[in-house]
């Protein structure tokens, strides 16, 4: 028997204090009435996701174990962020709506299309069906009931139960607290999770194209889902510090990490390699049942950005072999074990590692694709993106730029280019001047700007630094990358994880050692 006051109040049954202060949705009025109708329903956004949470008990909406069969229950539960619990209402047409499950895509659905009371909510495949639309009934402060288009009958918990897993079903309309809910809008991803790297913000997911690009978060339970939608890219999942899945091209989907202890753990995402080609989407934390995703962890105080080509993405740096099919070499690319992600681990900073295999300054490896060249793609968040420009957020003010550049510009000559090896370094240490000055100009005085001279391109380099710190800019250093100790046994005769390690140990003494105040 569902409790009923013998003269119910609308708005009757304390507000839970924990929401207190979420916004309340503006009212419009519902389909079919005028002006001067009666009642109103709270307007819902259809691109959003929603956590419904029930006035009389505080608990949110939730699918019983996470299930995506059909016909799973409906209940309450505490509420733990998971996507369970999110719910995304889709247009019927004159002012109903469908509500869309996000961890299954299924729909609300009064079972068997019943019209008692007591009738179970359980979630059914999307038919469109008179039992599967509801309309939003407004009640006081900014609640709403949800009226089913087939019964006429309200959603309410029954028995008006304050307990986790009491079920959800459909009763006679009387505007009781066990029948009011709270549209809480999900909170952007950005809202969830710390990341330094360059990402194009959609509000509810992140897009983004460069490697090494990495997402950090905090949650309590024994199991997370990692909602990612990428099929070209490759991602380690790690928690507590520790590696506990690689993701291979994990296309659209919400991954499960489960059996873990108990507790609070921290957990960070990040993109193996490089796929300028494409776009990558995140869509954040789900908590597993009886979980919940936790507040953001903080930025660091210190922010590092490395810019270069294939030595800084750490191309194939973990394949143990030089000879790679374009298949290994992707399995075997790992920007996280780059010289510049252990660098900027070693100093306790975030960073971007804002790296493009095969192209250069003004030339790229062996005269490829002559039309562009790194310059082309350094302003992009996504880089497949045609003047895509990255909003940088405010909170990107690197102290330190290390800039390594030049080993394409000055690879072999082919037959049929333009270049003779002067004409070639005469280019090369104007553009990378301009950069330098760009650089300055972007991000202030007060940033520090690394150029790296390795191989061919050392003295060259040396001497553009040399050119700036003459017309007065003594914010620009030179470090040159010693070889020795180096096994180059990366895909390509490239720099391994080994040798990753070595220049890092090099490097960040060095990073340390610059008047910025570390």
């Amino acid at each position: 028997m569902t409790f009923r006051d013998r003269n119910p109040k609308p708005g009757r049954g304390r507000r839970p204090a924990a929401l207190a202060s979420v916004t309340t949705l503006p009212a419009a009025p519902p389909a079919g009435l005028g002006a001067t109708g009666t009642a109103q329903a709270a307007t819902v956004d259809a691109g959003s996701w929603y956590e419904l949470i029930n006035r009389g008990s505080g608990k949110a909406l939730d699918i019983s174990g996470a299930s995506t069969a059909e016909g799973t229950a409906v209940q309450q539960w505490t509420r733990n962020g998971g996507a369970h619990q999110r719910f995304q209402f889709v247009d019927s047409g004159d002012g109903y709506y469908r509500l869309k499950a996000q961890h299954s895509g299924k729909v609300l659905d009064v079972h068997g299309w019943s019209g008692a009371d007591h009738a179970d909510i359980v979630q059914w495949g999307d038919t469109n069906g008179l039992n599967q639309q509801f309309r939003l009934e407004d009640s006081a402060d900014g609640y709403v009931r949800l009226i089913n288009r087939n019964s006429g009958k309200a959603v309410e918990v029954r028995n008006a139960a304050t307990t986790d897993g009491a079920k959800v079903v459909q009763f006679t309309d009387w505007d009781g607290a066990n029948q009011q809910w709270q549209l809480v809008p999900v909170k952007g991803v950005l809202e969830q999770v710390h990341t330094a790297g360059r990402v194009k913000n959609l509000g509810k997911t992140v897009q983004f194209s460069w490697p090494g690009v990495y997402f950090e978060g905090r949650f309590r339970g024994t199991g997370l889902g990692v909602v990612l939608d990428c099929a070209a890219a490759d991602y380690d999942v790690q928690v507590d510090g520790a590696t506990v899945a690689t993701l291979v091209t994990p296309g659209d989907t919400t991954h499960w990490i489960n059996g873990l202890r108990d507790g609070e753990h921290t957990v960070r995402v990040v993109k193996r390699n490089d796929t300028p080609g494409d776009t990558s989407t995140f869509g954040g934390f789900v908590a597993a049942p009886g979980g919940a995703v936790l507040s953001k962890p903080a930025a660091r105080d210190r922010q590092i950005e490395f810019i270069g080509d294939s030595l800084t993405v750490g191309y194939g740096n973990v394949s143990g072999t030089r000879d790679c099919n374009p298949e290994q070499l992707k399995r075997n690319t790992n920007t996280d074990v780059s010289y510049g992600a252990l660098t900027a681990r070693q100093l306790d900073a975030d960073y971007q590692i804002n790296g493009f295999s095969g192209l250069g300054m003004v030339r790229n490896v062996a005269g490829i694709s002559p039309d562009v060249t790194y310059r082309t793609y350094y302003d992009r968040a996504l880089l497949n993106v045609d003047g895509d420009v990255w909003q940088n957020p405010g909170t990107w003010r690197p102290q330190i730029v290390v800039v390594n550049l030049g080993s394409n510009d000055f690879s072999d000559l082919t037959p049929g280019e333009p270049w003779t090896p002067d004409s070639l370094a005469a280019a090369y240490r104007t553009a990378y001047g301009e950069f330098l000055r760009k650089l300055r100009t972007r991000y202030g005085a007060g940033t520090t700007l690394v150029a790296v001279g390795f191989d061919g391109n050392a003295e060259h380099v040396r001497q553009v630094v040399e050119a700036r710190n003459d017309a007065g800019d003594s914010g620009v250093h030179y470090w040159f990358l010693d070889q020795s100790g180096l096994d180059f046994l990366g895909c390509d005769r490239h720099t391994s994880a080994h040798d990753d390690r070595v220049i890092a140990d090099r490097l960040a003494p060095f990073l340390s050692s610059l008047p910025t105040g570390w």
